[in-house]
């Protein structure tokens, strides 16, 4: 694939991410994860560290998503967010302070508007019901991609079908899920959960 090809199919993932599509965020996400994880560890030696950098840097893309401008290097502004971050933990480093912010300390709000069905303890268990709402296909392509972490192009050729109908089953199981926190979880949350199960939470 050529680089020019490389750029059009990043290009029409960040068009989706802006319009709200979990499955092209979860893309970039898996795309751009080992690359940044390493490229923060050289700086601030923990991977500990360099991960809390990395999610961090794609919740800040989420929550943004609609002021992203497709026209611009989404790599560039990528690295921008992570530069940023870890300067931040090199200043604070000296006080050997742990990052303050995660996907789980935002998901699960501790006050009093903190429904129980979401707390830490339950997080698991609602997932997991949530999954249950999928078709065997869909949760068979769901789990390959989430958690034996293949590609697109990997599950499509494993399961002797189509790389477009690997995106649609990710795409409809992802809608499913979703369906499922809002009912459970109410819909101030059910994104941030969505967005523990892209992360492998």
């Amino acid at each position: 694939m050529s680089s020019t090809d490389i750029f059009n199919d990043e290009h029409a993932l960040v068009l989706r991410l802006i319009d709200g599509d979990e499955a092209a965020f979860c893309e970039l996400y898996a795309t751009y994860k080992n690359r940044l994880i390493y490229f923060a560890m050289r700086f601030l030696k923990s991977r500990e560290y360099a991960e809390d950098i990395f999610q961090d840097a794609f919740t800040v893309i989420w929550q943004s998503r609609r002021f992203i401008n497709p026209d611009t290097s989404f790599s560039s502004y990528l690295y921008t967010i992570v530069r940023n971050r870890i300067l931040n933990q090199l200043r604070d480093s000296a006080n050997e302070e742990q990052l303050k912010e995660s996907i789980l300390s935002q998901a699960l709000d501790y006050t009093d508007n903190t429904k129980g069905d979401i707390l830490a303890n339950d997080l698991k268990s609602l997932v997991s019901r949530a999954l249950e709402q999928l078709t065997p296909r869909q949760r068979e392509v769901f789990n390959m991609s989430r958690e034996a972490q293949l590609s697109h192009k990997e599950i499509a050729e494993s399961l002797g079908i189509s790389v477009n109908t690997v995106q649609e089953h990710i795409s409809s199981s992802l809608k499913i899920v979703r369906t499922y926190l809002i009912k459970y979880s109410g819909s101030e949350y059910a994104d941030l959960i969505l967005l523990l199960i892209c992360l492998n939470l």
